[in-house]
């Protein structure tokens, strides 16, 4: 690769393959070496970490800085997180198998169509879904390269419209978000101000947004990680690693845990399955 535009020293607790790869988001790619590229916001950004150093291209320092920092969540005390969580045995295996996860904290709208997008859908699918949306409908920031596009963008549109993306019955959710994001009808800044269970109940005025999508939207583009989206996986991992529940003390950090054991489980189907069967549409990542 060329020399960085810039970079961002002393990180810990970061490995950028186990934090794209863990199933929290759609736009970012392996480039080579070991750097992952992905649209963030209206730009191209290429990553690679060196050592605890994250080198970056496409991005000036400070723009880096201020974009790079709460979207990885370099703020948030990791080393302090994980040593809460090794205190619980069962816990502490999930973390020291991809001890490099971060939650992201992705732009709201985004993580909201998204997850409406991964119902019922595999990672794969998922993100060619949302790539030909943003080719489609999204403004263009570079060759071949395009944001994702807005509430606004989508809202006058109709379910035909939507058809090349191949996004099944989920094209009409996709729809009825836009409008009501677009309208205020649900107002995502309102959603950022609420108490779990009310923001909970804003986003599922939405066709298609139930309480799992809900949470994933809040976890990840709100940032609320104290949210746990509970799918497949985390059904299977909870009731085999956690039947009672996590312990009360991961309360506040429960979607951080979460996202350990999501990896963990979908890493280790045996572990889950009666006899050492595995249900095939599970392994896709469904």
């Amino acid at each position: 690769m060329p020399t960085a535009h810039c970079q961002i020293d002393h990180i810990t607790c970061l490995n950028l393959e186990e934090t794209f790869e863990c199933g929290q988001c759609f736009r970012w790619n392996p480039s080579g070496d070991g750097g992952y590229t992905g649209i963030l916001g209206k730009y191209a950004v290429t990553l690679q970490m060196q050592g605890d150093r994250l080198l970056i291209w496409g991005l000036a320092q400070q723009q880096a800085e201020e974009l790079l920092l709460p979207y990885l969540a370099l703020d948030e005390d990791y080393p302090a997180i994980q040593q809460l969580f090794c205190q619980n045995e069962t816990l502490a295996q999930a973390v020291q198998y991809a001890s490099g996860i971060r939650v992201l904290r992705q732009d709201s709208w985004e993580a909201l169509c998204s997850f409406i997008i991964s119902q019922n859908n595999n990672i794969k699918r998922i993100k060619g879904i949302v790539e030909k949306l943003c080719q489609t409908f999204g403004p263009e920031i570079g060759p071949g390269q395009y944001a994702f596009p807005s509430p606004e963008a989508l809202a006058g549109r109709s379910v035909e419209e939507l058809s090349p993306l191949r996004s099944g019955f989920r094209a009409k959710y996709i729809l009825d978000a836009a409008q009501k994001v677009a309208s205020g009808q649900v107002n995502l800044e309102r959603v950022r101000q609420l108490p779990t269970q009310e923001a909970v109940a804003e986003l599922c005025q939405i066709k298609g947004v139930g309480i799992k999508v809900a949470h994933c939207a809040l976890l990840y583009g709100f940032y609320r990680i104290e949210c746990l989206p509970v799918d497949v996986w985390m059904k299977r991992a909870m009731e085999t690693m956690f039947p009672q529940g996590l312990p009360e003390e991961f309360a506040p950090y429960a979607g951080i845990a979460q996202q350990y054991l999501f990896h963990y489980s979908r890493c280790h189907p045996q572990l889950f399955a009666p006899a050492g069967v595995v249900d095939k549409a599970v392994l896709a990542g469904v």
